[in-house]
């Protein structure tokens, strides 16, 4: 397949390109600068701009690039979690609409974004939360829709927490844990939708050649665990203790709306549709995850 790939440089991008590309496919990168090498690409999403010309003999459009949630809410920072999304999302439907011969899958990255839902089991029939998160994801998804009624099998990947030491939050754990500083969120009993980066890349490949899977997917493990699980799995990972809570008023002071919606909301979701179409998850328990990705 000749796969179009945006947010190719990123924290899961980099990974699931390289594994492409080692399944024989080719990649074609859509880049925000001057393209540096022949499978690049440039475009602006911020702008809208997007020539068409890229999407020529694509079978597929994997689309991953957006602003980071990390850091502060401010005005300014929710307008650009919001924008990167939805504009980049919709300039990439529109030009597959104005295509006659389409490219035939189109993969976008979303959330589990389903709010503080308690020990609620969540599927993919499940509703969006309120909240921040909630509302990009419902207008993020809402800008596929263009492709999906032109007939282009669509998925949106609403990933859980994805964890690798190298980057995202488990990387920003492991300094505090490694010193015995690390402990429980708050009170510990909100659970976390967690996917180890090797099943997220897993994930992807996989439906993208799963031709019954379409709409919202899940990907996260099929074990979500309570916040106060996790930290004792990772604390015995790493062969130190976990006691030392930290204060629910700490974190809104350092994150602010963040630490509610990201870190203290109890999302429980479960990756219904990968299970039923038969992936199978090389890390599907958190004791064990942690332990095989903190010891390569």
């Amino acid at each position: 397949m000749k796969i179009l790939v945006t947010g190719s440089n990123g924290f899961i991008g980099s990974p699931l390109v390289r594994g492409i590309e080692a399944d024989g496919h080719k990649i074609i990168r859509l880049v925000r600068r001057p393209s540096q090498h022949p499978d690049e690409i440039p475009w602006d999403p911020a702008s809208d701009w997007l020539d068409t010309g890229c999407l020529n003999g694509v079978d597929a459009v994997i689309h991953l690039a957006g602003e980071s949630v990390k850091g502060q809410w401010t005005a300014s920072k929710r307008n650009a979690i919001l924008d990167s999304r939805v504009r980049g999302t919709s300039a990439l439907a529109q030009a597959m609409v104005a295509m006659s011969n389409p490219p035939r899958v189109f993969l976008c990255a979303s959330a589990a974004a389903y709010g503080d839902r308690g020990s609620e089991i969540l599927t993919e029939a499940s509703e969006l939360g309120p909240g921040f998160l909630g509302d990009v994801c419902r207008a993020w998804e809402a800008a596929t829709l263009p492709a999906i009624r032109k007939g282009i099998r669509t998925a949106s990947l609403r990933f859980g927490m994805i964890l690798d030491p190298r980057a995202g939050a488990l990387a920003s754990m492991l300094t505090p844990f490694r010193m015995g500083l690390g402990g429980r969120l708050g009170n510990g009993r909100q659970y976390w939708s967690w996917i180890t980066l090797e099943d997220t890349v897993g994930a992807i490949k996989h439906v993208l050649a799963s031709e019954a899977l379409a709409g919202p997917v899940n990907v996260v493990s099929p074990t979500p665990v309570p916040n106060r699980q996790f930290t004792e799995a990772l604390g015995r990972a790493l062969g130190r203790l976990t006691i030392l809570p930290v204060p629910v008023a700490v974190m809104r002071l350092a994150l602010g709306h963040m630490a509610d919606e990201v870190l203290l909301a109890s999302v429980r979701a479960v990756p219904k549709k990968l299970l039923e179409s038969g992936f199978t998850f090389r890390h599907p328990e958190i004791a064990e995850a942690l332990k095989a990705i903190l010891q390569r």
